[in-house]
C-alpha cells in the first residue's frame, strides 16, 4: 500500500517537473534577448546621452568630428532586405510548390539537394562569388543597359557601379532562398491531401489546385517562412559588406553604393577609439535589434490577420 502511494506520488510529480523544465527553457530565450539589449544599452550610453533620439534621423557619419547618425544605415538595411525578399519570394514559393508536389522524382531530388547545399554555403563564400562573378555580370548586362534606357527614372538614375545596393540585394536574395523555399516546402506538404484530391475531383488543373487551394491553405506558414528569410536578410554582414559599396549615403538609385547597420559595425568597430565612437557603433547594433523586433511584430500581426481572413 505504501509503495503504491509512493509510486502514485512520483507519477504525479513527473509531469510537474517536465512542465517546470519546459517553462524554464521557453523563458530562457526572451530572457537572453533582454540581457543582450540591456548590455548593448549600457555600452551605448555615451552615444545615447549625447545624440538622443536624433541619432535615428541624423544622416551624417563623421568619426573625426564625432557626428553620428543612423539613418543612412537604416535605409540601406531596409532597402536591401526588401529588394532581396521581393526577388526571392516568388522564386522560393515556386521552388517549394514543385518540391511539395508528387511526381518528377529526379527533378525534385536534384532541386531539393541544390536548395540544401545553398543553405550550407558560408556567407563569406557568397561574398567572394558575388564580388568576382555576380557583380561584373550584373554591371555589364543589367545595370548599364537599364541606366542607359531608363536613367530618367529615379531608382535607375546615376552612374552604375559594380558594388551597389542592387548587387547586395541580389546576393541576399540567393542567400535567403534556401530558408524561404525549404520552410515553404514543409508547410505545403503539411496541407491535407484531401484538399488537393477534392479540387482535382471537381475538375481543377494542377495550376488551379496549387494557386487557389494549396497556397491559400498554407499562407500562414508561408508568412512565417518569409519572416525568417527577412530576419536573415536584415542581419547578414560579410557578403553584403563585400558588394554594397560601403558609402553612408541615401541615394534614390538602387545602382548607387550604400551601407547597412551590420556592415558598418563589422568594418569600423576594430578601429573605433574614444568613448563616443564605439558607443555609436554599439547603438547601431541596438537599432538593428529593435528594427528586427519591429519587423517581427509587424509580421506576427500580418500572420494573425491572414489566419482570420475568410478562405
Amino acid at each position: 500500500m505504501i509503495q503504491a502511494i509512493r509510486l502514485s506520488f512520483r507519477t504525479r510529480r513527473a509531469p510537474l517537473r517536465f512542465r517546470l523544465l519546459t517553462t524554464a527553457a521557453s523563458l530562457s530565450a526572451p530572457a537572453l534577448v533582454i540581457a543582450i539589449v540591456a548590455v548593448l544599452f549600457q555600452e551605448a550610453a555615451p552615444a545615447v546621452t549625447r545624440f538622443g533620439a536624433l541619432f535615428i534621423v541624423a544622416r551624417s557619419w563623421n568619426p573625426v568630428t564625432l557626428d553620428f547618425g543612423a539613418l543612412p544605415f537604416i535605409y540601406g538595411t531596409l532597402v536591401t532586405s526588401a529588394l532581396a525578399l521581393a526577388i526571392a519570394l516568388p522564386i522560393g514559393i515556386a521552388v517549394a510548390v514543385v518540391l511539395a508536389e508528387p511526381g518528377a522524382q529526379r527533378i525534385r531530388g536534384v532541386a531539393g539537394t541544390g536548395v540544401e547545399l545553398l543553405a550550407a554555403i558560408p556567407s563569406v563564400v557568397f561574398g567572394i562569388w558575388a564580388l568576382y562573378v555576380l557583380a561584373p555580370l550584373v554591371y555589364t548586362h543589367v545595370e548599364l543597359p537599364v541606366a542607359q534606357r531608363l536613367g530618367f527614372i529615379g531608382i535607375f538614375s546615376g552612374q552604375p557601379r559594380q558594388t551597389s545596393l542592387f548587387t547586395a540585394s541580389l546576393v541576399l536574395a540567393v542567400m535567403i532562398l534556401p530558408t524561404l523555399s525549404a520552410i515553404s516546402r514543409d508547410v505545403l506538404r503539411a496541407v491535407p491531401k484531401g484538399l488537393r484530391e477534392s479540387a482535382v475531383a471537381l475538375g481543377a488543373t494542377w495550376w488551379e489546385t496549387s494557386w487557389k487551394v494549396v497556397l491559400p491553405a498554407a499562407r500562414a506558414g508561408i508568412f512565417g517562412a518569409t519572416v525568417l528569410a527577412l530576419g536573415r536578410a536584415l542581419g547578414e554582414t560579410i557578403a553584403v559588406t563585400m558588394v554594397i559599396g560601403n558609402r553612408p549615403d541615401i541615394s534614390p538609385s538602387i545602382f548607387a553604393p550604400a551601407y547597412t547597420l551590420a556592415s558598418v559595425i563589422a568594418n569600423e568597430f576594430t578601429e573605433a577609439t574614444g568613448q563616443v565612437y564605439p558607443a555609436a557603433l554599439v547603438e547601431l547594433g541596438l537599432v538593428l535589434i529593435l528594427l528586427t523586433f519591429a519587423v517581427n511584430i509587424l509580421a506576427l500581426l500580418l500572420v494573425r490577420r491572414s489566419v482570420e481572413l475568410p478562405r
